[in-house]
């Protein structure tokens, strides 16, 4: 049995604001084992950033309301004072931020950065051990040239080598777990491919757990073990990778797969969206969340139903209300009989 380093127990996390509560996450579980990799995709809006900087901590504020617990080797991270915080996040947790641009000081070279990450929870190193290991870690992680690099600032370095310095400060000081909030984002495929290639080789190398967050179910494909499907601050459908992907159980993530351009498909005259758009997380509707935008809608939708398992496969759970052999006939059509 892989050792059990995160578990997430009903998490909710709202926000007070002028216009009201903010609903951002509401009832989150999943769990982490170590050297998995757990992908959590949405569209923007869904509650996926949230989730992942509570797990660091990074949402609290004064508006804001938290319940449920997420447990980091039996420790409750919610519970946890500030001082405390202080030694999970970035030593024992990491983040590699959505925009490596606006995450990184352009004002203070990228070499620097990352020995500060280094200094600032090893105390002990002293500026040349700390700038040794930022070089090894820039080397790591493909910067060509480091010994030169190492001194340039942000505005140097392309995009895929700034999201490349961020992977390196995150794994500065060898974490348990890497957090990685949209990393191939405003990348070119090429370097998308590259950078999910290097997440998956590190986290052999470190023997850490990764938690992908993306809205792309493309960029997961290759390296999570399990992916969890959020809409309007709720996960919809949870399930091994393989599950998700060839019997995939809510119309919301079917829209996300039919988003995807396939090869080995006829070329379809146009890529479907899903119609409408998010609802408020103010004021989400009744029932299912999914139901307004939903083409399958139908009476019994007004009630929200629960997360759970409704196919034979264990593990794969669901939340929506149509019976599993109607949802296979449906997502036939949905995924393949509008290729033409």
């Amino acid at each position: 049995m892989a050792e059990r380093l995160l578990e997430v127990r009903d998490l909710h996390v709202s926000f007070a604001t002028e216009d009201g509560i903010v609903q951002a996450v509401g009832g989150v579980d999943f769990t982490l084992d170590r050297g998995q990799v757990l992908g959590i995709v949405g569209e923007s809006g869904c509650g996926k950033s949230v989730t992942a900087l509570t797990l660091l901590g990074l949402t609290r504020a004064t508006n804001a309301s938290f319940e449920g617990e997420v447990l980091y080797k039996g420790r409750d991270i919610l519970r946890l004072s500030d001082r405390e915080l202080e030694d999970v996040r970035g030593n024992e947790i990491a983040m590699i931020f959505q925009d490596p641009m606006t995450s990184l000081n352009p004002v203070y070279r990228v070499g620097w950065q990352i020995v500060e990450m280094i200094r600032a929870h090893d105390p002990a190193s002293t500026k040349q051990q700390a700038r040794r290991r930022a070089l090894e870690l820039l080397k790591e992680v493909g910067i060509p040239n480091a010994e030169e690099r190492i001194d340039n600032y942000p505005h140097e370095f392309s995009g895929g080598m700034r999201q490349r310095a961020m992977i390196a400060m995150g794994l500065a000081c060898r974490p348990e777990i890497l957090v990685a909030d949209e990393p191939t984002t405003a990348l070119d495929v090429t370097i998308q491919a590259q950078i999910i290639e290097l997440l998956d080789r590190l986290k052999d190398e470190y023997d850490s757990a990764v938690v992908m967050i993306t809205h792309d179910l493309g960029v997961v494909a290759t390296v999570a073990d399990e992916i969890l499907v959020m809409y309007a601050g709720r996960i919809v459908e949870r399930g091994a990778k393989r599950d998700v992907f060839y019997d995939p159980q809510h119309p919301y993530t079917w829209g996300l797969l039919g988003s995807i351009p396939r090869l080995d498909r006829p070329k379809p005259k146009r890529l479907r969206a899903i119609p409408g758009a998010p609802p408020s997380l103010i004021r989400p509707p009744a029932g299912c969340r999914f139901a307004p935008r939903c083409p399958h809608a139908f009476d019994r939708c007004v009630k929200e139903p629960a997360l759970e398992q409704r196919v034979e496969k264990e593990g794969h759970l669901d939340r929506c209300w149509l019976p599993v052999d109607r949802k296979r006939a449906l997502r036939t059509g949905s995924l393949e009989g509008e290729a033409a």
